[in-house]
């Protein structure tokens, strides 16, 4: 710990990071000599698109995309990006400056680390289309506004995709593939490239400091979900006859942010991970998609309100080049292919390359699970975390499908700290065990597996609050390990050899909640061989999972989830499921005894649902215009339900059974509506 404490000390006063975990977690990620691909990057699928006229077009879905992501690019170049906050609290912005124009370049040797370059003055973009690379010119040098519009990104899109059309987009020649080969073998071909010819260097000079990556995959078109999912992950694995690759895998660059649009404008981003948490991918998809919405918005209300009646969510200066005639002679927007030199030998390289990513990905499977049943509000009004909730549910499928818990992660944000990134979650405790044995058991209660739940689950959101507060020990410990090993006369104590440190570090279960409303989906490949990667996102009434593993029975496990989930469903309270009550003493003080004389109209309530018998029905109180009813005091849920049993009661005469199923009203008798209305609570 002493080691620990003066090596941060030393840090800080030499300004190079602000924590003392903080370059050894960055460490882990770009130390291994293991491929990227599956192993690191997680995708992002977007929600479709607002505007049907541009939704399914892959080169105006493109446009509209990337010219938000330079509206956003632009606003980072001027600071003016209002920070994130998390319930009133203000969260540490750094990871932005590695968002747009960085880059992991490889290193080749023993105990080198790859690294990530940062290029700030960035200003053009990189596009891939058919495994041909081409980039143009997107913001000025001179005030970092943005030089290029919607329009002309959607030309500049157009002519790439013409000229991409007119070569054979082979594989061997698709130099990205590289990219996802173990970082020192990918290292030793690029310092070769680069020692043979300028012109190589220059080429990898521009990938590497381009904004992003735009990647059409316009001859794509997923079948379903769950290939849109894997194509995000990892690409599309596809032999032609000649048993040639011509699948999406080999157009992409692993090394970076990427943008990916499909064929039919399904669009999804690729990112590299060492540099970059879910949480700011995160704020940069919300807000270009955000963007996007509003501008189908200000589309339809220009014409009556004119321009600017809804304010745009990134508020960047355009200056199209065609505005500026005195500049544009010294600005070149048109796209410009890269041409690279590529020997026979790394020709070979790209084909191994390939064959090496295709073993990853046809043992990697992916399947997607939209419960769309209950979300975020069923478990809000039961009074459970929704994410514990759903931590439970992936714990329990598991031990139903396996019999035991198993080492389960989830990253909690800490970035409200400087230069914080993530702590860790270990879902598996005493508490949660005790719910997964319980649920098993046919002779306990439903009340007592509800008991278990809610008690693992309070559990599981105590630590993460924990958690969040720095309060963890999982990266604590993790610097402690690391600050053994790069001290030559201390000794790594024995506990980091341990069976219970190397289970803690064998994750089963990688698990990790990212979303909102601008996605549809979010996941990762599994982080070790025998393991789950699994994506989630929590909605206001459904949860996405995606679960990717390899050689695992993945389909299945889904099934198991999906299951798990509606039992759950069973033992919690409905939304819409009214109690009425039975406690008469505050009748008097709430309905005067003039409301129940013959000059106040009856109280009706509408009883409004659905014909099965699985949905609970909505109660609506209708009123009567006379207001001495209710005193206008304000009254709690619980006093409202009183009031309401006791009205019912009172007045069952006055029911209205409404059937909405079958989408005929009926009007049902006395006794009919009262044995109907009870009967479904």
């Amino acid at each position: 710990q002493a080691l620990l404490e003066a090596y941060e000390q030393e840090g800080r006063d030499a300004g190079r990071f602000g924590s003392y975990v903080e370059q050894f977690w960055t460490d882990s990620y770009l130390a291994p000599d293991q491929s990227v691909v599956l192993n690191l990057n997680p995708f992002f699928v977007l929600e479709e698109g607002p505007d049907p006229k541009t939704a399914k077009d892959p080169i105006l879905r493109a446009a509209s995309l990337a010219f938000s992501s330079l509206k956003l690019a632009s606003l980072l170049k001027h600071e003016k990006l209002t920070p994130d906050v998390f319930k009133g609290r203000p969260l540490c912005m750094d990871q932005f400056k590695a968002l747009f124009g960085s880059c992991r370049i490889p290193k080749s040797g023993t105990g080198v680390t790859d690294e990530v370059a940062v290029y700030p003055e960035s200003t053009h973009v990189a596009v891939l289309c058919r495994n041909q690379f081409y980039y143009f010119e997107a913001l000025w040098q001179d005030s970092g506004h943005v030089a290029v519009d919607e329009a002309d990104i959607a030309h500049i899109l157009t002519a790439i995709q013409n000229d991409a059309n007119k070569h054979p987009g082979s594989a061997t020649e698709a130099l990205g593939v590289l990219t996802s080969l173990p970082r020192n073998q990918w290292a030793k071909i690029r310092e070769d490239m680069t020692s043979l010819k300028e012109e190589n260097a220059n080429a990898f000079h521009i990938i590497d400091s381009a904004l992003f990556v735009l990647v059409l995959d316009d001859a794509y078109y997923p079948d379903d979900i769950h290939h849109a999912a894997a194509n995000m992950l990892h690409g599309t694995y596809k032999l032609n006859d000649e048993q040639q690759q011509v699948g999406t895998c080999c157009n992409r660059w692993y090394d970076k942010l990427q943008i990916i649009v499909c064929g039919d404008g399904t669009t999804g981003i690729n990112f590299e991970h060492s540099a970059i948490d879910g949480h700011t991918a995160l704020r940069f998809v919300s807000d270009i998609f955000a963007e996007t919405v509003v501008n189908f918005a200000q589309s339809i209300t220009k014409l009556v309100h004119g321009a600017g009646r809804i304010p745009s969510v990134i508020e960047a200066k355009v200056e199209r080049v065609a505005s500026r005639p005195d500049a544009s002679s010294n600005m070149d927007v048109s796209p410009k292919r890269l041409a690279l030199n590529i020997p026979p030998s790394v020709r070979k390289q790209i084909f191994y390359a390939e064959t090496a990513l295709g073993d990853q990905i046809v043992a990697c499977e992916t399947v997607v699970l939209e419960f769309k049943r209950f979300g975020k509000k069923l478990a809000v009004s039961n009074r459970l975390s929704p994410d514990s909730l759903v931590q439970m549910s992936m714990l329990l499928a598991y031990y139903k499908l396996y019999g035991k818990v198993v080492c389960t992660y989830e990253p909690v944000l800490t970035k409200h700290f400087y230069h914080g990134r993530t702590e860790a979650m270990r879902t598996v405790t005493p508490a949660a065990l005790e719910f997964c044995e319980a649920w098993m058991e046919s002779d306990v209660s439903n009340e007592t597996k509800l008991e278990k739940l809610r008690a693992a689950t309070k559990e599981h959101s105590r630590l993460v609050k924990e958690a969040a507060a720095g309060k963890g020990v999982d990266r604590h410990l993790f610097a402690l390990k690391c600050i053994a090993q790069r001290t030559e006369d201390c000794t790594v104590p024995a506990f980091f050899s341990s069976k219970p440190w190397q289970t803690l570090n064998h994750t089963i279960l990688s698990t990790s909640n990212c979303g909102n409303p601008s996605l549809r989906l979010f996941g990762f490949g599994p982080v070790v061989q025998d393991g789950f990667g699994i994506g989630y996102i929590i909605k206001d009434h459904a949860l996405q999972y995606s679960i990717s593993s390899k050689h695992r029975q993945t389909p299945r496990f889904t099934k198991m989830l999906e299951n798990t989930l509606m039992e759950m469903e069973q033992l919690l309270t409905p939304m819409n499921n009214v109690r009425v009550g039975s406690c008469r003493s505050t009748l008097p003080r709430l309905v005067p005894k003039a409301a129940t004389s013959n000059n106040v109209a009856p109280v009706e309530v509408g009883i409004s649902g659905s014909s099965s018998s699985n949905t609970s029905r909505d109660v609506a109180l209708v009123e009567p215009d006379n207001e001495s009813v209710l005193k206008p005091n304000r009254l709690s849920s619980t006093s409202f339900s009183r009031f309401l049993g006791n009205v019912i009661r009172r007045e069952s005469r006055h029911f209205v059974i409404g059937r909405t199923g079958s989408g005929v009203e009926d009007v049902a008798t006395e006794e009919e509506s009262k044995r109907e209305f009870f009967d479904s609570l």
